[in-house]
């Protein structure tokens, strides 16, 4: 490209090493319009920027709940970080509000630190949603051996500053103490400036195989992006490191004139306690689910099925084994139970 432009950052050089870039880049600065007649974006100070190509990239924003206000920490940014160790580094007491990805490793990575943590969420147990019955319920018990206080089917009511700490109140009336709240309730989509263009978009930004926009010379990429996935023969949003990194080289690739299709299926993982896990496809509770356990819920594999054909795959304490199930996905099946044990090497 014969300009590069990156909004949110202070005018700058950026620097690989010894070798200076060629990116300018503007700090504390929103894009607020994006005009695809004049290839043009306009910020909150009133500044306008011609392109020949554009990549929306925006991402984000934390759920919030209705209370709470500032009081409550919402993991997503560095600066969250840095709120959250500085309290923990005075130890103290801890409630995570969500049970999902980011509620459960929070907690985990709290309570594995010696602090006091409490998880309230409204499902049966941690992860229910992605997990099945039976492994989420194990789980929920494994976080209260490590010293979690886990409070599924918890509604909080409201949340308030009480002395020093936060106390934080459910709907069937109990209060809890602590010293900091956290959150983790997932994000709502930045995608206000595509939508004002008049851009395709549902669940995220629609693009295609090049990961370009309605407006061929407006890409997406990352958290806000809808792609179609050739392997699952669907279209996907994912919420991920392995996706944003992946797809975003792809779209600055592309943007640079690659023409290159996306057809990466990107895996996901998390950390919990000494339990770890690789994941790819569709994970989904609901789905029907085969366990291949080498012990039962701390090593095995889970598959997630869909009319015979494996949609996702969970490697429990299975480690080097994504590129095999990305292959299983690729499997026209239909596999059954007896197929599905001991195909993928524990």
């Amino acid at each position: 490209l014969s300009k590069k432009l990156l909004l949110g950052i202070p005018e700058a050089s950026v620097w690989r090493g010894t070798e200076t870039l060629d990116v300018t880049l503007h700090l504390g600065r929103s894009a607020v319009a994006l005009d695809l007649r004049n290839r043009e974006i306009r910020d909150d100070r009133g500044e306008a920027y011609r392109y020949e190509r554009l990549l929306l990239a925006t991402g984000g924003t934390p759920r919030r709940l209705p209370f709470g206000g500032d009081g409550i920490i919402y993991f997503r940014t560095l600066d969250d970080y840095r709120r959250l160790r500085a309290v923990a580094d005075q130890g103290g007491s801890f409630a995570v509000i969500g049970g999902g990805f980011i509620g459960s490793e929070i907690a985990a990575a709290l309570a594995a630190n010696g602090r006091r943590v409490t998880m309230l969420f409204p499902e049966s147990a941690i992860c229910s949603r992605v997990f099945p019955a039976d492994l989420a319920d194990y789980v929920t018990g494994y976080y209260r051996t490590q010293g979690v206080t886990v409070l599924p089917g918890a509604m909080v009511a409201d949340i308030r500053q009480h002395g020093a700490g936060m106390r934080v109140a459910t709907a069937d009336g109990q209060q809890l103490d602590v010293d900091a709240v956290v959150a983790g309730l997932g994000i709502e989509l930045n995608v206000e400036l595509a939508r004002q263009a008049g851009l395709g978009i549902d669940n995220g930004i629609i693009v295609d195989e090049l990961l370009r926009t309605e407006a061929a010379e407006v890409f997406a990429a990352g958290d806000i992006a809808s792609f179609y996935n050739p392997l699952l023969d669907k279209r996907l949003r994912l919420e991920h490191e392995d996706n944003a990194v992946a797809m975003g080289k792809q779209a600055g690739r592309n943007m640079a004139g690659a023409g290159e299709p996306y057809h990466y299926l990107p895996f996901f993982y998390s950390d919990l306690f000494d339990l770890g896990y690789e994941a790819v496809g569709e994970l989904d509770s609901r789905l029907d689910t085969v366990a291949d356990w080498q012990e039962p819920f701390r090593k095995g594999v889970v598959y997630y099925l869909r009319d015979g054909k494996v949609r996702g795959v969970l490697l429990w304490n299975v480690w080097d084994q994504v590129e095999n199930a990305r292959k299983l996905l690729a499997r026209n099946g239909p596999l059954d139970a007896s197929q599905l044990k001991g195909l993928l090497p524990g």
